[in-house]
């Protein structure tokens, strides 16, 4: 069999450089022990379903996190809601007020304008 020209042999006793050749996938092993736990390799037979278990995690994430944010809109148009019908009936009640004919009297007393004391007297043309 041919030998490996490829590759250079590691001298004995000769580590590689801490910062040459990392990757987050060799930081990963490391912190993780993967070796330890799935052997020499990832069962390629495991990763369909643990992929599949990971997008319906993120799914459920998404749809909890969208659910919680339309509440918060839907409590605060409710709570807009309230306060537009406060004001409106705190208008209406002004509108009722000043609408009532001694305020009316009141207010065209100003522009000596008198109020009847009469009834209007209807007019009739024979023609």
């Amino acid at each position: 069999m041919s030998q490996n020209t490829f590759k250079k042999k590691l001298k004995a006793g000769s580590a590689p450089k801490s910062g040459a050749g990392k990757t987050v996938f060799t930081w990963i092993e490391e912190k993780l022990d993967v070796k330890g736990i799935l052997g020499e390799g990832v069962p390629v037979q495991l990763v369909p379903p643990i992929g599949f278990l990971a997008l319906l995690a993120l799914i459920y994430i998404y749809s909890n996190h969208r659910a919680e944010n339309m509440t918060r809109k839907i409590e605060k148009a409710q709570q807009e809601v309230e306060d537009l019908r406060a004001d409106v009936t705190t208008l209406e009640a002004e509108y009722m007020q000043s609408s009532m004919q001694s305020e009316v009297a009141k207010r065209v007393a100003k522009l000596d304008i008198q109020e009847l004391n009469q009834p209007p007297i209807k007019i009739e043309v024979e023609k």
